[in-house]
């Protein structure tokens, strides 16, 4: 399906909520840390930077250094989390992500993202955003983003069907990893377009969410 920017109405029962790029604008920590990265290990950073967005660190350094053990990824992975987490430099709001999560309160949501539990914890509080109550962060699944995993378990948790959930979502691994869960997508920012959401908005200005009567979830895009 192509991508509409035009106004549109979708019906779910619950949305779930990529960070990085969706409600929380960290680029300029990604860019920071991982082009140093790509200089330690001789990658060019442009190609590095095509990559990383939307996956857990490690699934990204197998997609980028195939040859190099899994152990190796998941020792550089816990150090470069702990100085991401360490860097909240330049992280700010997505434009609409304060009043977009206040809308939410008491509907069912869930933050379904790559980042582990303090580096999330940390980007949400610099960026001056509550929480979501349901959280499924990289602890809590097997398998990285373009895997529906964390979307199914976002699901599940909130007890509402695949098929009656909505995704909010900036780069082409977590839009892949929504299409996977069979999922509606939202795509957010200049990234999504380019990826396959069915439908994509600036930012969240551009979303609005009423609760109607029966329990569904209104969702206004564009």
């Amino acid at each position: 399906m192509t991508a509409t920017a035009a106004p549109t109405v979708l019906t779910a029962r619950a949305l779930l909520l990529d960070m990085d790029g969706t409600l929380v604008n960290s680029d300029a920590v990604v860019e920071r840390i991982w082009r140093r990265w790509a200089d330690r290990h001789g990658l060019d950073g442009d190609e590095v930077m095509k990559v990383v967005h939307g996956r857990q660190g490690h699934a990204s350094m197998a997609v980028l250094l195939p040859d190099r053990p899994m152990e190796q990824n998941l020792a550089d992975n816990a150090r470069m989390l702990a100085e991401e987490t360490a860097d909240t430099d330049g992280v700010v709001e997505i434009p609409g992500a304060p009043e977009f999560l206040a809308s939410l309160r008491g509907l069912p949501h869930a933050l379904v993202t790559s980042a582990d539990v303090p580096l999330s914890t940390a980007r949400m509080a610099a960026a001056g955003l509550e929480l979501p109550d349901v959280r499924v962060t990289a602890e809590s699944v097997g398998a990285s983003k373009p895997d529906p995993e964390g979307f199914l378990k976002g699901a599940a948790e909130l007890g509402v069907a695949p098929a009656e959930c909505v995704v909010f979502e900036d780069s082409g691994a977590g839009i892949a990893a929504g299409k996977a869960a069979g999922m509606a997508v939202v795509g957010v920012g200049p990234r999504a377009g380019t990826h396959g959401p069915d439908v994509v908005v600036r930012d969240l200005t551009q979303v609005r969410v009423e609760a109607q009567p029966d329990g569904t979830l209104r969702i206004h895009v564009g």
